[in-house]
């Protein structure tokens, strides 16, 4: 496993990066915080986790059916990516700061089952193409081939895990009505933060 720890390290980096990016399961979070409670927002945030599992599940199979098949193909695809980061970095500089409406507002929970609340977070990151092109792009880019399979589980393990522990924060964080108007204010210049790292990084895949 120690053969692996730059990989890792890079599989880590990028993946905080993502998850730490304002986004639908970031809205979700907020959403079931702010009407539901904290208990709610946490079974939301286990039911994003399981979301990633099921991502890197088929971009396992894919990709190994990809390099199987053919090597330009992979290599095609690999560019496509590249693409697809420097297209979500620009997105992300573009961030504009909220309304004023949307810092505004009192909490108020309403009654949901932990059974609703999981699916919820299951289905928005399952369901979001996004996601689902970022892990693509992070399994053919990053990941080397001859990677055993088992490992690049462990990857996947390691950020449903990660995912689950952020989002999990966050819930606790956002429950808050005064951190919650706060990030509405702010949280545009983080988004921009996480724009330069995307533009940087899909620079590094061109330049390669």
């Amino acid at each position: 496993m120690a053969a692996y720890l730059d990989e890792f390290i890079l599989i880590a980096l990028a993946h905080f990066f993502a998850v730490a990016s304002p986004g639908p399961d970031f809205a979700v979070v907020l959403k079931q915080s702010v009407q539901h409670g904290r208990s709610n927002a946490l079974w939301t945030s286990a039911g994003i986790a399981l979301g990633i599992l099921v991502h890197v599940a088929y971009c396992l199979m894919g990709v190994a059916i990809l390099l199987s098949q053919s090597e330009s193909l992979f290599n095609a695809l690999k560019y496509v990516a590249g693409a697809y980061l420097l297209y979500i970095g620009i997105q992300a500089l573009r961030a504009k700061p909220a309304s004023g409406d949307a810092a505004q507002g009192k909490v108020q929970e309403l009654p949901e089952s932990a059974f609703k609340a999981l699916r919820r977070g299951f289905l928005v990151n399952v369901l979001n193409p996004k996601a689902t092109l970022f892990f693509l792009s992070l399994f053919t880019l990053i990941i080397s081939p001859q990677t055993p399979s088992l490992v690049q589980g462990a990857y996947g393990l390691y950020m449903a895990i990660a995912t689950w522990v952020w989002f999990s924060s966050l819930s606790l964080i956002l429950s808050k009505t005064s951190v919650r108007q706060f990030f509405h204010r702010a949280g545009h210049w983080f988004d921009r933060g996480i724009g330069v790292i995307l533009v940087a990084l899909a620079i590094r895949v061109v330049a390669k």
